[in-house]
């Protein structure tokens, strides 16, 4: 058996390595793809357009908003000079977030008798944006009281005591960056792509040769030949998982802080999983185009949508919870995002690969039982 793969597997690596456009794409996809992925799916919002209505134009307002625009988050593209500038401003889309700052701002942020009262007029078509940016002003204007309220309660005589003196701290991602949390998906769902789509494609090529006929009347069993088919796309898969790593930690600096070991188990058992799902779309189709569609619809979508790469699967309805066990990348995220982000280690998820494991021999039974029977019916 063994012999017979290694023969299989040869001549697919033979055919493979001839089609130098093939491999060009095999090698350069995958790379390609974290990068525009890798920069273009990013929810961390910065550089949000401020429209400013200053009344006053004090020293302390003035302060303020220095203190807004300092950072990357903000950065003033509109002074307002009435109220009836706000919405048109808003309309034309000028600002995202309009302040307003009132006559006597500056008085009553002295005065212990009531408080200064601003506005933040934010656009809210973009909800996630909107709850961001709320997010950054309830934080800039916290840090702004923080500073002045010990010297305010002073001026009157008075200590300052803080019941509750909340520090919070993020551990694995600190900064608190969207494109960490994201590339590790961006891996899986780049991987199950492109590993599905080529596996996909080997048997059906064989038909369409027809170069099957030959295969079918030779000693090979139908598990060897579709074992030994995949065998180099699979090699070339984990070549393709190391360029993506090394393109993360380059471009985006992603450092993998688990074990590198543990790292290649799991990706060889989530890769065997793919090549899984590639078999079954070629065993299921007669044509490259009919396997290329089948592929892509059974990888790609499932993979964005139901897998916890953007959308949390907790708050998903549980009729769709259950949907999501149709994807392998659903399981392989967790698995990454625990050894890339946070170090663990197999206690954290081994569940995850045993469910892989068995997505795989579910699927590869299913082919073997399939191509079997069409081998039969076409005899």
């Amino acid at each position: 058996m063994i012999s017979r793969l290694r023969a299989i597997a040869k001549k697919e690596l033979k055919q493979l390595i001839r089609d130098t456009r093939m491999l060009f794409v095999i090698f350069s996809f995958p790379v390609l793809l974290l990068v525009i992925f890798g920069y273009a799916v990013n929810f961390d919002v910065q550089n949000i357009q401020l429209g400013v209505y200053d009344q006053e134009r004090s020293d302390i307002s003035r302060e303020f908003i220095n203190s807004l625009t300092s950072s990357s988050y903000f950065k003033v593209t509109k002074t307002i000079s009435n109220y009836e500038d706000i919405k048109q401003t808003l309309d034309k889309k000028d600002a995202q977030v309009v302040l307003v700052l009132p006559k006597d701002f500056s008085h009553n942020f002295f005065s212990a008798k009531e408080p200064a009262i601003i506005q933040f007029l934010i656009d809210g078509v973009d909800g996630n944006s909107a709850s961001i940016i709320q997010n950054y002003v309830n934080s800039a204007v916290y840090t702004f009281n923080l500073k002045y309220q010990k010297q305010i309660v002073a001026r009157y005589g008075k200590s300052l005591q803080i019941p509750i003196d909340l520090q919070p701290i993020f551990w694995f991602n600190p900064d608190l960056e969207t494109t960490k949390f994201l590339i590790p998906g961006l891996i899986a769902l780049i991987l199950i792509v492109s590993a599905v789509i080529t596996v996909a494609l080997t048997l059906v090529r064989e038909k369409e040769k027809g170069t099957i006929e030959q295969i079918n009347v030779s000693s090979i069993t139908t598990i060897e030949l579709l074992l030994g088919k995949s065998l180099p796309y699979l090699i070339v898969a984990l070549i393709n998982a190391s360029l993506i790593l090394l393109a993360g930690y380059v471009m985006f600096g992603v450092v993998v802080k688990g074990n590198y070991l543990l790292l290649f188990m799991s990706t060889l058992i989530f890769l065997f999983a793919c090549t899984s799902m590639g078999i079954l779309a070629s065993v299921i189709s007669d044509s490259q185009q009919v396997a290329f569609t089948i592929a892509t619809f059974v990888s790609l979508l499932p993979s964005v949508i139901l897998s916890g790469f953007i959308f949390p699967i907790d708050s998903m309805p549980i009729a769709v919870q259950i949907l999501t066990n149709i994807t392998p990348a659903k399981f392989f995220i967790v698995v990454l995002r625990a050894i890339i982000l946070r170090g663990a280690g197999l206690e954290a998820f081994w569940t995850q690969l045993l469910y892989l494991i068995l997505f795989s021999s579910i699927l590869l039974g299913l082919a073997t039982i399939i191509n079997k029977k069409k081998t039969e019916f076409n005899r």
